[in-house]
């Protein structure tokens, strides 16, 4: 330990909270709902690197990895949102002599001072080692209101093998929820944001008939069931026509949630994000339409390529749907009307000055990745 680490609190402190015991192979585990403040004042991060040639298992508990600076900053915001909940357990560590459960009251007490009053003090900062929920904890030293109790996971006198084993478990079994299935839960909130109306408009060119994205677009992140090509993930056309929309999607919904008013675009920034005025005044049928056309006039370029399911063709997947998205705030601008709104007209003249035919959308003119997707947009921001 650091020579920080060794310093002791000035007093005794002893932290009682109700809990439940849970028996299970490796152990008792005890399932507690801890204030926020206290969590973060027990708590502490065993950040360390695994050396290759060390066979300490001591080592491989630097399990705990860095702090992201990125997430940290993203969770101190998320957690003073309106709807702000960590709902699943927070999981830390505890030495079996700074712990005692009471069967009777179905509580834990944790204290910086041992048991065995022989041994020395530690400081309370120092109680409880985190297994997993790092970056939450850290997020939560950013709230700023009165309650955020947090469900906590208790390990008590678990060795460092044990320990090293969970974090494992927690860490590298889980899976995360599919970008697409998440936006399409935001179909699901009542009240309006970013994300549900992006989901919606993506819904409503994915069902109409006469859409250049009609049963196109892969809704959930699988495929559906009778469709044979759905080249763009539901993923990739919401996140592109939301950062059409807002530049902080998360803090408009929390705006949203709370009944404020969102401010509209300012004058230098509707050239970035030209649907925002219409997303601020609930138009949102204009942004639907506005898409359609321009899709339309891409669709009306270059029929054969938007039709052409190949592999080798990019037009109509992710990397030219892409392209094409950025490459809306180059034409509104050459059509120089701050409303984010180019009229169809506009549109067709735009693409017949591209210089590509259908047979130029390939994997050898546009590579796959990034790279094909920056190429692309470069010819399309070259038209004037």
């Amino acid at each position: 330990m650091t020579e920080q680490m060794n310093l002791v609190d000035p007093d005794p402190v002893t932290l009682k909270f109700e809990c439940l015991k849970a028996r299970q192979p490796i152990g008792d585990v005890f399932l507690a709902s801890i204030p926020y403040d206290q969590l973060v004042k027990i708590t502490y991060f065993d950040v360390r690197r695994v050396l290759q040639d060390d066979r300490d298992v001591e080592r491989y508990l630097g399990i705990q990895r860095p702090l992201i600076r990125s997430r940290v900053d993203g969770l101190q915001k998320y957690v003073n949102f309106f709807d702000a909940s960590f709902p699943t357990a927070i999981i830390i560590a505890v030495e079996e002599r700074f712990a005692d459960y009471d069967e009777k009251t179905k509580t834990i007490s944790l204290s910086n001072v041992p048991r065995d009053e022989s041994q020395p003090e530690i400081p309370i900062r120092n109680i409880a080692r985190v297994l997993d929920g790092q970056h939450r904890i850290a997020g939560l030293r950013g709230f700023e209101g009165d309650e955020f109790d947090v469900p906590v996971t208790i390990f008590v006198g678990a060795d460092i093998a044990d320990q090293a084993h969970i974090f494992a478990t927690v860490n590298l079994e889980q899976q995360k929820v599919n970008k697409s299935l998440t936006y399409d839960l935001y179909s699901l909130a009542k009240s309006r944001s970013p994300q549900k109306t992006c989901h919606n408009v993506a819904v409503v060119l994915d069902q109409d008939k006469n859409s250049p994205f009609y049963m196109r677009i892969k809704r959930l992140g699988v495929s559906t069931d009778g469709r044979k090509f759905e080249p763009i993930s539901q993923a990739t056309f919401v996140e592109a026509l939301m950062a059409f929309v807002s530049a902080e999607p998360k803090v408009d919904r929390d705006k949203l949630l709370k009944g404020e008013l969102l401010e509209k675009a300012a004058a230098d920034e509707i050239w970035k994000r030209p649907f925002r005025n219409m997303f601020v005044e609930e138009r949102d049928l204009k942004i639907v339409e506005v898409v359609f056309n321009y899709f339309s006039a891409v669709k009306e370029r270059w029929p054969i390529a938007w039709a052409n399911n190949d592999k080798g063709n990019m037009l109509n997947r992710t990397n030219g749907f892409r392209a094409f998205m950025r490459a809306y705030q180059h034409v509104h601008k050459l059509h120089r009307t701050p409303t984010g709104v180019v009229p169809k007209p506009f549109m067709d003249e735009f693409m017949k000055k591209v210089p590509l035919e259908d047979r130029d959308f390939n994997t050898d003119n546009f590579k796959p990745g990034s790279a094909g997707e920056a190429a692309l947009l470069s010819v399309l921001r070259d038209v004037q």
